[in-house]
């Protein structure tokens, strides 16, 4: 295992004093020698683990340690056997989307309540190996409530750069609970990154966000789990919301390794929903160029994808498009409110950024782009509870949301015949 710049194919060692860009400004990419990998010892190994209950190996992350970061000594894990989510159907989302089958990967039932727990277990449990005391990011509130939970966890500092707006109560709140220091900052998440990218060192915090490539090493174990959890045979296409494009990033190199392998034998197709105020990347692929122009004032309801300049889109390219002949779409803010109006209904419940998965399944089943023979997996990236504003604007905007008119009717009288009047409204 070794880093390699995306760009120059320079090389680093893993334990390389942390840079997070080669010299010649690519980004880092983990790769690993597959070449006396034994796919079926590895099916027998993760079912064993699978079985296990509170071990450092047992958890949807690090049982897959070997096409993770297998190099890293146990005792330094940081865990709260993340990963374990449920997959579910429902027929209500299978006919609101269209296809012939759907699969929904609740990476919400993380112990943070988002899929960044994934990779931020990978990443705090590298910068420990390291010796780092002071961990840090720059979010618009999952990456930090994820890494303020591990960085408590293992005994360190977390520090915080939070948009000054645009960032959910919930998710400030969460991260204040678990003890980061928050520095409320001008701009958004693009100039944090930069900053962080510039000064981190000088101030000697180690970087969790995604230009940190253990951040997308811990995210691959999302598709190892929904692979494993389908007996290794995968649906026709895989499709997730598009932010910093992290996890496109990291379930687009996922599949890769695991074809590969051998532990599938035919790549799935990749799906990238952007919302329309925030959707560089989309834009970037619909107009055919190869660079990436940013979106300087993003504004979207789905605060997780409030991004305009996606560090990892040239790994989101190659992996998640290029390699598995890929699309992206983009869906407004109506859509990905009525989108996680059914999800809620359904009884799995999500945070927006989460029901722009579904709201693009459907967009590009109705386009012809995904066919209602084809089956399709959605990743729900977070849980409905992370931004209870978005619920009240879906209320306000009267988008249809199922009994949440409920929760703010008039209070009524508590007895039969009022109670049975209320019931036939």
């Amino acid at each position: 295992m070794k880093f390699i710049c995306f760009e120059c194919a320079r090389e680093y060692p893993v334990a390389h004093p942390v840079i997070y860009r080669c010299e010649c400004g690519g980004l880092l990419d983990t790769v690993h020698d597959w070449r006396h990998t034994d796919a079926e010892q590895l099916r027998r190994l993760f079912d064993m683990r699978r079985a296990d209950r509170h071990t450092p190996l047992s958890g949807g992350v690090w049982r897959y340690k070997e096409l993770i970061h297998p190099s890293l000594p146990i005792e330094h894990i940081v865990t709260k056997y993340e990963g374990n989510t449920g997959l579910y159907e429902h027929e209500l989302l299978r006919r609101y989307t269209g296809v012939r089958r759907l699969w929904l990967k609740a990476q919400s039932e993380n112990p943070s309540g988002s899929f960044k727990d994934n990779g931020m277990t990978v990443a705090v449990s590298h910068g420990l190996w390291l010796g780092w005391e002071r961990f840090a990011c720059t979010s618009t509130g999952n990456t930090s409530s994820s890494m303020a939970m591990y960085a408590a966890l293992a005994g360190k500092e977390a520090v915080v750069f939070l948009p000054a707006a645009g960032v959910s109560l919930n998710k400030s709140l969460q991260t204040e609970a678990y003890g980061a220091r928050l520095l409320r900052t001008e701009g958004g998440y693009d100039e944090g990154i930069r900053f962080l990218e510039q000064y981190a060192g000088q101030l000697g915090l180690y970087v969790c966000n995604s230009i940190n490539p253990l951040r997308i090493e811990g995210q691959k174990s999302i598709v190892f789990e929904l692979a494993h959890d389908l007996r290794w045979k995968l649906p026709d296409w895989i499709v997730l919301p598009g932010g910093a494009l992290s996890n496109a990033s990291a379930l687009g190199k996922g599949l890769e390794e695991l074809h590969r392998i051998g532990l599938i034998e035919s790549l799935p197709r990749v799906a990238v929903i952007q919302a329309q105020g925030a959707s560089p990347f989309h834009a970037m692929l619909r107009s055919e160029r190869r660079q990436l122009h940013p979106v300087l004032s993003p504004d979207t309801v789905a605060s997780a994808l409030n991004i305009g300049n996606p560090p990892n889109w040239p790994k989101a390219l190659r992996y998640a498009i290029e390699r598995t002949g890929g699309v992206t779409a983009s869906v407004s803010d109506e859509d990905i409110l009525a989108a996680k109006s059914v999800i809620d209904r359904s009884g799995i419940g999500c945070e927006p950024a989460s029901a722009a998965a579904v709201a693009g399944l459907r967009k590009l089943v109705a386009d012809g782009t995904i066919g209602p023979d084809e089956t399709a997996a959605c990743i729900l990236t977070g849980h409905l509870l992370k931004d209870t504003e978005a619920i009240v604007k879906s209320l306000s905007a009267g988008i249809p949301a199922g009994r949440y008119p409920a929760a703010a009717a008039t209070a009524i009288r508590l007895d039969a015949e009022h109670v049975a009047r209320a019931l036939q409204a």
